[in-house]
């Protein structure tokens, strides 16, 4: 999903997405963007895949004792 950064007010940009509603997201989450930049917001499921497998290591390694 991409959104452009319409404006910015307080701690949040306030973005409009693809479908034409706007909504706010927290400025530390973009830190160097300016007004009319282009985010892409993606999910990646390779890091999401490869951190259950770490937290499940660990748990194994709790319960395993």
């Amino acid at each position: 999903m991409k959104v452009i950064i319409d404006r910015f007010e307080g701690d949040y940009a306030v973005v409009e997405l693809e479908v034409g509603k706007s909504v706010n997201i927290p400025k530390i989450l973009i830190p160097d963007a300016k007004e009319g930049d282009v985010i892409k917001i993606i999910i990646d499921r390779d890091t999401t895949e490869e951190r259950k497998k770490q937290i499940q290591e660990l748990v194994n390694n709790v319960f395993d004792d």
